[in-house]
């Protein structure tokens, strides 16, 4: 068993910076991470539906960390017309995020009807713009939808993007079933499938007592993580890491009571940023798939956006001598953030960061 791997330039294709003093805080982990290429979320406040609001929020990405390579994103909204589309083209934009209305944090300006979006979808195809789809519909106790068949449900919203559109990029967002892993296959090559971390590893049985395991899309049964670990030892380039770290005040992941007696949810999110690279390898390790890791974390999503690798980016793993214990929290105060597999050990570490 190697005690060395290098991987070539290793790329996030799905993660949440935020704004503000946490984005100051968790900017820097991007790199930490082992991540040389960084494709951001816009679900901001307001969220990023002008080309000059993302070139800003940009701007301040690459004061807080110039060495990661930020691709940046528009959210699918009214304001986001074909007109927008091409001029975010123009200035280097690589894709476009549609989100269900109130399916995950911040998306109440989410959208109903994909339909009222096919003329967009026609300026991204013709521009080259990746469409990057948050593969849930929102609950509906009439029609027996919740957050564990959400995915389920969307999955024709996806064949009918795909059918209708077949030039045009297309990524179902941190997929969670085995039915997704099904369908992206099945589509033709330009439709792929970012997974998270997470998910390799989380059941709904590990979610239900802790709130820090909570996100969106929730993690399902084991027949559905086997089907994403087993996508990733298939090599199949479809497939590849989109972390979906997305980082929350542990006061926000506790559910408490306010002044009024209002009960405040869990935010959903898990948070893997500073340790992303590592832990991708130890679980890889852990179901058999080490071989496929610098096609899962590089590779293949590289090849999907159309982004090349820059020379002297590699990162390299090692065995850490003594072990390499996940942080139980990080930041502190208000901003403190309690990340995923907290306290754990990672059977890797990076070298050359």
């Amino acid at each position: 068993m190697a005690d060395q791997i290098v991987l070539p330039s290793p790329a996030d294709f799905h993660v949440h910076v935020r704004q503000g003093a946490m984005c100051e805080l968790v900017t820097p982990h991007v790199a930490l991470g082992g991540i040389r290429t960084a494709y951001v979320m816009p679900n901001l406040v307001p969220p990023l539906t002008k080309t000059e609001n993302v070139l800003a929020y940009k701007a301040e990405l690459e004061r807080i960390a110039p060495s990661v390579e930020w691709l940046m994103t528009l959210y699918l909204h009214p304001e986001v017309t074909p007109d927008e589309i091409r001029k975010a083209a123009k200035a280097g934009v690589k894709g476009v995020k549609s989100y269900p209305r109130g399916v995950t944090t911040n998306s109440s300006s989410g959208i109903e009807d994909y339909g009222l979006y096919y003329p967009v979808f026609k300026a991204m195809e013709e521009e080259g713009m990746v469409l990057n789809l948050h593969g849930e519909v929102p609950s509906d106790d009439e029609k027996n939808i919740s957050i564990l068949n959400a995915e389920k449900h969307f999955l024709e919203h996806l064949r009918k993007i795909a059918a209708a559109f077949p030039n045009l990029r297309i990524v179902l967002e941190h997929a969670t079933t085995a039915e997704a892993v099904e369908c992206v296959a099945s589509l033709p090559a330009n439709v792929a499938c970012t997974f998270t971390a997470h998910h390799l590893w989380l059941t709904i049985d590990a979610v239900a007592p802790q709130p820090h395991h909570f996100c969106k899309p929730i993690a399902k049964e084991p027949r559905d993580r086997a089907a994403l670990q087993n996508a990733i030892k298939s090599g199949n380039p479809k497939f590849f890491l989109g972390s979906d770290s997305a980082p929350h005040p542990s006061a926000s992941k506790t559910p408490s009571i306010s002044d009024s007696g209002e009960l405040h949810s869990c935010a959903a999110g898990c948070y893997t940023s500073p340790f992303l690279v590592p832990l991708v390898a130890t679980l890889l390790e852990g179901f058999g798939a080490i071989d496929k890791l610098a096609g899962f974390v590089s590779d293949h999503g590289r090849a999907f956006y159309k982004v090349p690798a820059k020379e002297g980016s590699s990162v390299t793993l090692r065995r850490p001598a003594v072990p390499n214990q996940v942080p139980v929290r990080l930041g502190e105060g208000a901003l403190e953030v309690v990340p995923f597999w907290a306290g754990k050990e990672l059977a890797w570490e990076i070298v050359n960061n």
